[in-house]
This record gives C-alpha cells, sequence and structure tokens, in this order.
C-alpha cells in the first residue's frame, strides 16, 4: 500500500520508517526539509519539502494512490485541513489526523475524520501509573454513549463467574488479562483476585460499574 504521511517529526519519521521496513511505500511532507535528518540515509520512500494541504505537493507524494493519509504535523487545524483534503478532494478512505485538543478531536470524529487525540491518550496514561487507585478509561465513542474501561477485579470477586460482572444492555466483558497474559474470555471462566477486565460499558453505567465491584457479590448480573 502506498501512505503519505504529512509532517516529519517524531511520531510522522517514525510512521514512516516502520510502514517502509514492512514492504510498503510512503512519501512525506513536511515544510522544513532539515526534518528529513530524522528518516536517516537509509529511508527508501520519498521526502517532499512542502505546504501539506497543497495540491500539488499532494499529488507529487501519490495522493491519488494511496491507500491512506496521515496528518502528524504540530499544528490542529493543519491536520483537519490536510485529512478533509485527503478524504474530500481524493477520495482516500483511510485518513488519520493528529489532534492535541481532545475536544476537537470528539467533533471531527463525528464529522467522519479518524482522529488521535495525543494530549488526552498520554495524559491518561500518566494519571494510571502515578494514581493507580483512579478509574481507567480505555477508549470513549465520540457520541460517550459507549466507553471501554479497565478494572482490577477486588478480592471478593475471587470464585464467581464472570458472567456476574455483566448487566443487560449495560456492561459486557470484552477480555481478561490474568498474570499479564491477555484472552478473550468465555463467561464460565472463574475471576481470580487481581484480574483485569475489560468491560464495554454504556455511557450511563459508570457509576454502576464501581459500585457493583466495591459492593457485595451478586450473582446473575447479566
Amino acid at each position: 500500500m502506498h501512505v503519505v504521511i504529512v509532517g516529519c517529526g517524531r511520531v510522522g519519521s517514525a510512521l514512516a520508517l516502520n510502514l517502509t521496513s514492512a514492504g510498503h511505500t510512503v512519501a512525506i511532507i513536511d515544510k522544513r526539509s532539515e526534518a528529513f535528518s530524522r528518516l536517516g540515509a537509509g529511508f527508501t520512500g520519498q521526502a517532499i519539502a512542502g505546504i501539506g494541504f497543497d495540491r500539488d505537493r499532494l499529488i507529487e507524494a501519490g495522493i491519488e494512490r494511496a491507500g491512506a493519509v496521515a496528518a502528524v504535523t504540530s499544528g490542529d487545524n493543519s491536520n483537519i485541513m490536510i485529512a478533509r483534503v485527503a478524504r474530500e478532494t481524493f477520495g482516500v478512505e483511510r485518513v488519520v489526523a493528529r489532534i492535541y485538543d481532545p475536544r476537537r478531536a470528539a467533533i471531527y470524529q463525528r464529522l467522519g475524520i479518524p482522529t488521535v487525540a495525543t494530549v488526552a491518550w498520554t495524559s491518561e496514561r500518566v494519571l494510571r501509573r502515578i494514581l493507580p487507585d483512579e478509574p481507567a478509561v480505555e477508549w470513549v465513542d465520540p457520541s460517550a454513549n459507549v466507553m471501554l474501561i479497565e478494572r482490577v477485579v477486588p478480592a471478593p470477586w475471587a470464585g464467581h463467574p464472570l458472567s456476574d460482572l455483566e448487566m443487560a444492555g449495560k456492561v459486557r466483558v470484552m477480555a481478561v488479562s490474568r498474570l499479564g497474559v491477555a484472552q478473550v474470555p468465555t463467561l464460565e471462566l472463574v475471576v481470580q483476585e487481581g484480574d483485569v477486565v475489560y468491560l464495554g460499558v454504556a455511557g450511563d453505567a459508570m457509576a454502576s460499574v464501581d459500585d457493583r465491584l466495591a459492593g457485595p457479590v451478586k450473582a446473575g448480573g447479566h
């Protein structure tokens, strides 16, 4: 697959090198030609100096045959403009934009532009390491109707089947990590203390999940 990357910072250069190593063709655009030094002498892709949303530069980069475009410059506005040009002008289906403002990220995802909200992703994981007792949310859909959460199973739940964690229409067990090994479980799997469960949860059921885990075990929650 041919991939066009706009922005040759740490993210863009790492993407370019990983993709070329995997056998894909890559063209990377950056307004600063010195940024291409991150790619090293062995880079086999195409490096183009210019503005990332300039149609001529994008055509030079092969966007008309591209299977994907990644807009990963340091500016939200530029990344969104690039993503929209790729999607609306050139018809590229696989487009992703790096967004620093998570509020903007949600808005653009509703418009059909997949985004990566760097600050939200990074800060949440830093907080999880320094405040391990804080509830962890792995993913939230833009409408906030569904989320994927991570929880450590407390001792009173040991010996109960995973099915007891489910709530009809509200909570579903998606995966379990035990002793560092993740699996997609059956609901008959018996919980062990210290298991980490990943739950698909309706947006209005977050408090219910935490209350349920903190309170007495009730069988048949599904």
